[in-house]
């Protein structure tokens, strides 16, 4: 069989819909209850035949995406590679749309997309348990780019079970993303976090039972009342500007606003596509964000385009 000339994998941004946070490990992560949900942001990952590993990007804000071997998609690439016997000889070129540095996954949807890109263009014939352990290898968030839709992350976020989602299926919730001026560091949100607890016991993370049953009955009014996100007070505490787009969010008519992961992207759920634009004109004209993303979720995770 003739190996395709390039192969394009497009994979989508998430939102935590919960993320509760247990306290430090010995080994510095911290055990996490973390219900991500694919929502319709995308960035597409090409694999084409080179001479020697390359990562270009192109798209908002990829002056900040790294082009070298630290880029993940490239980690990925070589993670594969190295499984299979492959040198990893690849040009990885991104379509970067989902936010940098923005709390939604968008290196680790990178990540995803080459490793599923690469797995097609050398026709390694990896299987979904392999792919998944390179994923966890590469990071926490990076399974959950592969497989998209709903699910619970436990552990570091790593060990997923997927969830059920009922109401229209793909697309049952709509989402309103407010995107802000540059990006926040994950590891400087979990910091200021512990700092933000130090001396406090901080319990164990369980998933909201509540919000497990409103995704599946697909009710967006009762997913608002229990979405809820252990990282925003320290994404705050770094980024207090953001406290004015939650409230332009919500006085527009948002259910529920949130900051996204680890920031600064704020997420805001809506009743429904129409609310979802009227909301996105809102914080336009707030002043407050550099950009309103309109999305809705669930959706797949890694496909081959």
């Amino acid at each position: 069989m003739t190996a395709p000339a390039s192969v394009t994998v497009r994979v989508p941004a998430k939102v935590n819909v919960q993320l509760a946070v247990g306290g430090a490990r010995p080994d510095g992560f911290h055990d996490l209850a973390n219900v991500f949900l694919a929502v319709g942001l995308y960035d597409e990952v090409t694999a084409t035949p080179a001479d020697t590993l390359r990562v270009t990007a192109t798209g908002p804000d990829t002056d900040r995406v790294p082009l070298d071997r630290t880029n993940l998609a490239a980690r990925a690439a070589e993670l594969l590679g190295a499984r299979y016997g492959i040198a990893p000889d690849v040009h990885l070129h991104i379509a970067k749309d989902i936010p940098v540095a923005g709390g939604m996954a968008g290196g680790s949807a990178d990540a995803a997309g080459a490793l599923v890109a690469c797995d097609a263009l050398w026709g390694t014939g990896a299987s979904r348990e392999e792919l998944l352990a390179i994923c966890a290898e590469l990071g926490s968030d990076v399974p959950f780019s592969l497989v998209g839709g709903a699910a619970l992350g436990l552990g570091r976020g790593e060990m997923l079970t997927p969830l059920e989602v009922g109401g229209a299926g793909d697309g049952a919730f709509h989402w309103v993303f407010a995107v802000a001026e540059g990006g926040l560091s994950t590891p400087a949100v979990y910091a200021e976090f512990d700092r933000l607890n130090e001396g406090v016991d901080v319990p164990g993370p369980v998933a909201s039972v509540g919000l497990l049953d409103a995704l599946r009955m697909g009710d967006a009014v009762a997913l608002a009342g229990a979405v809820s996100n252990d990282l925003q007070a320290a994404a705050l505490s770094l980024r207090p500007s953001l406290a004015a787009t939650l409230a332009a969010g919500t006085g527009a008519g948002a259910l529920a606003a949130l900051v996204s992961g680890s920031g600064p992207t704020t997420a805001f759920l809506t009743k429904d596509a129409l609310s979802a634009g009227v909301v996105a004109e809102a914080l336009l004209a707030s002043g407050t964000c550099r950009a309103a993303r309109v999305a809705v979720g669930p959706v797949a995770g890694a496909t081959v385009v």
